[in-house]
């Protein structure tokens, strides 16, 4: 390995500041790198709103207030101005106590985030938890500066790493799944900013200031060069942005201290008991606190701390990020539950879900855009095949019923502050045994308005909906509530078709697209599409068709993507039947835009306007066939693989 200097050597004061001005350029122009790398150096366990500020603090310090002339470590062509850099970030974060940082960034008022990665990027998190300072600084170095084996040690020992090879070794341990992330979780410069207690300091501030402020005020300090940030911001009073310079110090009066920071997590938020009453947005914000232990100081502190700090017994739905809270949660719950205390908490995106004790843990699920039926209930325990949910306020009356019995009539369900007793569950694909909820809203809420819920196996049970066949030459219709007669028997038909146990499903709508009266008078066919949604905004897609005396559905196909959505209204379906006379056919059939339908076999054809949408070809014998629909604009489409 080479080492370089700056050169120094010029003795003119103008020439003397020549190095300070290089090392600004080269800070500018590396910052992005310089910071990923202070980032995957930092402890792993501390909170990543912590960790983002502490990163860019540590690059920011490395810039000198003049250059001085001892030799610096640089690799092959490398500039030796950023060598210099790096080194000094890494001496930053390899001290034991960080120094009193008078010009670090400030954030008031808001919370920074590194994107959410993938599965290697969580494990390699994981990864990084364990090992000590030198070795993430020698993991940094190797995975991503690239720097070789040798050269890594060089650099470590100039940064006053007096055992490097072992801090080598400890890297060199990480797997080489995560090893291969490409690190796009440890971005410290591409960042989702979202807002802490808003009401919260508003209040502090009018208290200081007697003035009312409705906004936050962010001033840009840069230190050389420009920084932009672009990024938009939702409903939800999220935003995500890429700092491209030295990252802004967004200030504000009054500041609360970030949730999960060196303070501490945040004191839970409580909703008033009767604020579902009084407010149109019906969601888990509207949600009371409850329970025995609501005021169980010590409970409540575990549970913030489990989601500040999430570790090992933290476990989260697909999709779900495992950051700590974006703001103060809000406290829904914290009781004893068949022998176990349990807090619900609830940060605007997630619910969390704490078990105390050593088999207990964190678990995490989206629960954002809800509403008064996908906030209707939560699991709050499962033990076996039961489980206690935890109803919304606005739930007046609660049943259970079995789905594949539609004309037995729902058994009441007790539900005292709103928490059931343990109550069967059931995956809906058994086809046999699921129980599902039935719940009715208060008319506060809404005049006689029942629903249906699910328990898939995560936190949040899913919302079961039903639209029906269509009327001939009328627009589509819109799912609705699955509890009428024909709703209830078509799902007991249909519930086969269900996605398995997976958690993270928001709604199961069954549509009934098609109705095909079948030959030699042998009743008719319904042909169905179950579309399933998760709280992710992903979704997947089954066709079947309910044929009579059948066991259960046949399935004709499946897709993910938006079929069978309101954005994707078309399908087509096909299934071979044998009548009781036992002659085969060849069942069709399609969606209320489709005209024609064309069935092509090995030696055969049939091509024929549909008006009633349906067709049924009799063939001596199965055989391989390709199906197309024509929609009445003329456009053609297929099945479903």
């Amino acid at each position: 390995m080479a080492e370089r200097t700056v050169d120094a050597a010029a003795p003119a004061r103008g020439a003397a500041a020549r190095p300070v001005v290089q090392a600004e350029a080269a800070l500018v122009r590396h910052y992005r790198r310089l910071v990923r790398l202070a980032y995957v150096a930092l402890p792993a366990d501390r909170d990543r709103h912590s960790r983002v500020l502490a990163a860019h603090t540590a690059v920011q310090r490395a810039l000198p207030s003049r250059w001085t002339r001892r030799s610096e470590p640089a690799t092959g062509d490398e500039d030796p101005v950023y060598a210099a850099l790096r080194l000094r970030v890494l001496r930053d974060g390899l001290r034991p106590r960080p120094v009193p940082r008078l010009l670090a960034p400030r954030v008031w008022g808001l919370r920074l985030f590194t994107p959410h990665g993938g599965e290697q990027d969580a494990a390699l998190e994981q990864a990084l938890v364990a090992l000590d300072a030198p070795a993430r600084a020698a993991f940094a170095l190797r995975v991503v500066e690239g720097l070789t084996a040798p050269e890594a040690a060089e650099v470590l020992r100039h940064a006053g790493v007096e055992q490097a090879e072992r801090a080598l070794d400890a890297a060199a341990g990480v797997g080489a799944a995560e090893a291969e992330a490409d690190l796009s979780a440890f971005d410290a410069c591409a960042v989702r900013v979202q807002p802490t207690d808003l009401l919260g300091r508003r209040r502090t501030l009018t208290a200081v200031l007697l003035v009312g402020v409705l906004g936050l005020t962010t001033s840009a300090a840069l230190l050389s060069g420009t920084a932009t940030s672009t990024g938009t911001a939702t409903g939800t009073g999220t935003a995500t942005g890429t700092v491209t310079g030295p990252v802004a110090s967004a200030t504000g009066p009054a500041p609360a201290p970030p949730v999960g920071a060196a303070t501490g997590p945040a004191r839970p938020v409580r909703m008033p008991a009767d604020l579902w009453q009084h407010t149109a947005r019906l969601d888990f914000t509207a949600w009371p606190a409850r329970g025995d232990r609501r005021e169980d100081a010590a409970l409540l502190g575990r549970a913030t701390a489990a989601w500040a700090r999430p570790g090992p017994q933290t476990r989260a739905e697909p999709g779900t990020d495992t950051a700590p809270p974006i703001a103060p949660p809000r406290l829904l719950y914290a009781g004893t539950v068949d022998g176990a205390a349990v807090v619900l908490l609830y940060d605007g995106q997630r619910l969390a879900r704490y078990t105390d004790g050593r088999d207990g843990g964190l678990d995490l699920a989206r629960a954002d855009d809800s509403d008064v039926t996908t906030a209707g209930a939560v699991v709050l325990r499962r033990r076996g095949s039961t489980v206690r949910y935890l109803l919304a306020p606005w739930v007046e009356a609660a049943e259970t019923r079995r789905i594949d019995r539609p004309d037995t009539p729902a058994q009441p369900l007790d539900h005292p502050d709103g928490l059931t007793p343990a109550t069967p569950g059931g995956v809906l694909t058994d086809c046999r045994g699921a129980t599902v909820l039935q719940l009715r809203s208060s008319p506060v809420v809404a005049e006689k308005h029942a629903f249906l819920l699910a328990d898939l196996g995560g936190l949040v049970p899913a919302h079961l909906t039903y639209t029906p066949p269509p009327d001939r030459n009328q627009p589509a219709r819109s799912p609705r509530e699955a509890t009428g007669p024909d709703a209830l028997q078509a799902w007991a038909r249909a519930v086969c078709t269900a996605p398995d146990g997976t958690p993270g499903v928001k709604q199961l709508n069954l549509w009934a697209f098609a109705v095909q009266p079948l030959p030699q008078n042998a009743g008719s066919a319904s042909w169905v599409c179950l579309r399933a949604d998760r709280w992710t905004g992903e979704g997947s897609a089954a066709t079947a068709v309910l044929l009579p005396a059948a066991a259960g559905p046949q399935r004709t196909g499946g897709s993910t993507g938006r079929a069978c959505s309101r954005f994707e209204q078309d399908t087509v379906g096909w299934a071979w039947w044998r009548s009781p006379q036992g002659t085969e056919f060849l069942l069709t059939a399609g969606s209320r835009r489709v005209t024609r339908l064309t069935v092509k076999g090995p030696d055969w054809s049939a091509d024929r306007p549909v008006p009633d949408h349906a067709l049924a070809v009799e063939r001596p014998a199965r055989t391989d066939v390709r199906v197309e629909g024509v929609l009445d604009g003329g456009a053609r489409i297929g099945p479903q693989p």
